[in-house]
């Protein structure tokens, strides 16, 4: 990784703002790999709750699938050493808010065999009770 190299380079000279630079910079990077994968997990759980939704039913798959998402966000979005999370409560709101746009259009060709298009599931299914219920998965115990 050339950043290190860099960020090493920078040490030895003595650069420390230069040096405190590439830290952010590698820390930032790092961050959005993390937004990147809870964003995926998070894309398949609305999808699963979008077709329960509107297919009034659910399936065991449907719910492994849930679970397994939810179990993934949680332990990505957990800071292992330092204890905390990386995204509040908020950015995960954010984050599910921006799944969702492809959870309905991957939806949309799973749902009653492809049957409908976006905009049209989009009317059988509350967005915002699909999103808050995902929420209160992920985060559970914390009222929405």
């Amino acid at each position: 990784m050339e950043e290190i190299l860099t960020l090493k380079n920078l040490l030895l000279q003595g650069d420390f703002q230069g040096a405190l630079t590439i830290v952010e910079e590698l820390e930032e990077m790092s961050r959005n790999d993390i937004i990147k994968t809870i964003r995926s997990y998070a894309v398949v759980l609305l999808l699963h709750l979008i077709k329960q939704k509107a297919e009034n039913r659910t399936t065991r798959s449907w719910e492994v699938s849930i679970r397994n998402s939810v179990l993934e966000i949680q332990r990505e979005n957990k800071r292992r050493k330092a204890g905390g999370y990386y995204l509040t409560k908020e950015e995960l709101l954010e984050t599910l808010e921006e799944a969702y746009l492809n959870a309905i259009g991957e939806a949309s060709l799973e749902v009653e065999e492809g049957r409908y298009e976006p905009k049209e599931l989009e009317k059988l299914v509350n967005r915002e009770e699909i999103i808050y219920h995902a929420l209160n998965l992920i985060l559970p115990g914390e009222s929405s």
